[in-house]
């Protein structure tokens, strides 16, 4: 090895298999589809980096608190949240730069992950950076980035030309005005087309402690009054109408199952009833959100927007976590989940509808081929989400591709979600993506299970083509 233990480097080969013939070929797919656009559409960057401008304040404020993949792995080995700036409006000056120092100082806890190559990604590929992180170097390269980021180059609006990003989608409340989506598109000098994502999930919850001021609150935002489920129901309408005035192209839904559910009118409005009195029991909240959820998808086939669903989260697991910090901290894990018999309502009613189009997630990686698969295969709405979150890593991603393609072929998979708050690691996961979808089709291909005519164009399908169907663009 000629490389210096303490030098970081992109390896040009990053990810590509060890078997030379397989290589080979996993490098000519790749670079078919290196340079083309990032089509981003489910995320959590804040709009209004984008509206505003500003230069970004630090390197810790960027890099480390809003990307909870990195947080969570040091809080793991000892390291308080509240030292990474999470539940902070933002550290500054000394603290910001001991914030830097502590991730480097754990740089090898992060040995293996997926973390790492993102992060790799981002001080190599985009800063430059080429000395490795450590307790010796983290004030260096702190100085480096920083220094970068006064550069009009490292803007917000900047790099999105620069990252080659086309389409954006980020995450928006029901209630939301989306007056800084308005000073987004009245831009000119944003090339990218930035669009809101309708996220309904707290107000389908009728066990919430806060549902009843929700109900009143997505009222006053709609102007209809929503003490009946058609009240209700009307207002979700108008809401979702809307966010597609402003661009909207999909809807995100988060619940802790699949369950979907049709109440009959007069049951649904009994239920409603009982719920805003804060009277129903538990099974009744339970059989309103799946009523509620499942009548997302009813007024999807009205509207055209794109349903994608990711369910099966134990949210905020760590109870002392939460009250000290908040929500989206790292703090969620992973739970099982049924689909097939759970979904059966929803698409026994809607499966089939020219006018649906339902994306599923799961972080559960049995259910994939077991049951995502075969129902993508079979219902014509149904499309099978990348892997995301605690799947994005690269060997999990292959595994994925692997179940899902051999049960639905390539159709039937919605394309790359990278779904970050951390806008940074954008061209890292989408590249990750890219190089993962090589290597997968170089192997069918050096099996005779595909031509490389073929693959070359299903390459060049799962970048563009497949998120621009799916997500109507």
């Amino acid at each position: 090895m000629s490389v210096s233990t303490s030098e970081l480097t992109l390896h040009d080969d990053r990810l590509f298999p060890a078997d030379p013939r397989v290589r080979e070929v996993a490098r000519s797919l790749y670079r078919s589809v290196r340079d083309l656009p990032i089509i981003s559409p489910h995320g959590h960057v804040p709009p209004q980096w984008l509206a505003d401008d500003a230069p970004f304040a630090d390197p810790t404020s960027l890099l480390i608190t809003p990307d909870h993949y990195i947080t969570r792995l040091l809080h793991a080995n000892g390291v308080d949240l509240d030292q990474l700036g999470v539940g902070a409006d933002a550290l500054e000056g000394d603290a910001a730069r001991g914030a830097f120092r502590t991730l480097c100082a754990h740089w090898d806890d992060f040995a293996g992950t997926a973390m790492r190559y993102w992060l790799v990604e981002q001080l190599v590929g985009i800063f430059g950076i080429t000395v490795r992180p450590s307790a010796d170097s983290a004030d260096a390269i702190y100085d480096t980035i920083a220094a970068h980021l006064a550069e009009p180059a490292f803007r917000p609006r900047a790099l999105l030309d620069s990252f080659g990003i086309e389409f954006l989608a980020t995450t928006d409340d029901p209630c939301d005005d989306l007056a800084v989506h308005d000073r987004i598109a009245a831009e000119p000098s944003i090339s990218a087309r930035v669009a809101p994502t309708f996220r309904p999930d707290k107000y389908l919850e009728p066990a919430r402690a806060d549902w009843v001021e929700l109900t009143r609150a997505l009222g006053e935002a709609a102007g209809i009054a929503t003490s009946t489920l058609a009240g209700f129901t009307a207002a979700m309408e108008a809401r979702r109408h809307h966010f597609i005035e402003h661009g909207a192209v999909s809807t995100d839904h988060s619940h802790a199952d699949l369950g979907t559910l049709i109440l009959d009118p007069a049951e649904g409005e009994r239920i409603y009833a009982r719920a805003l009195r804060r009277e129903a029991s538990a099974e009744e909240c339970v059989a309103l959100r799946r009523h509620l959820f499942t009548d997302q998808a009813r007024m999807a086939c009205d509207d055209g927007l794109t349903m994608t669903v990711h369910p099966a989260v134990a949210r905020n697991h760590d109870p002392a976590a939460f009250a000290r910090f908040g929500a989206d901290v790292g703090a969620d894990i992973p739970i099982g989940v049924e689909a097939t018999r759970a979904l059966a309502p929803l698409l026994t009613a809607f499966g089939n509808h020219p006018n649906l189009t339902l994306v599923l997630f799961t972080i559960d990686e049995t259910v994939y081929s077991r049951e995502f698969g075969p129902l993508s295969g079979w219902y014509r709405s149904v499309h099978v989400g990348v892997p995301w979150w605690f799947l994005d890593a690269p060997d999990a991603i292959l595994r994925f591709k692997s179940a899902i393609t051999e049960m639905t072929g390539f159709s039937r998979i919605s394309g790359m979600v990278d779904d970050t708050r951390a806008f940074f690691s954008i061209p890292a996961r989408h590249d990750m993506s890219r190089r993962l979808d090589s290597v997968h089709l170089a192997r069918l291909v050096t099996e005779h299970r595909l031509d490389v005519d073929e693959a070359l164009a299903v390459a060049h399908r799962l970048v563009v083509d497949q998120p621009r169907r799916v997500f109507h663009l």
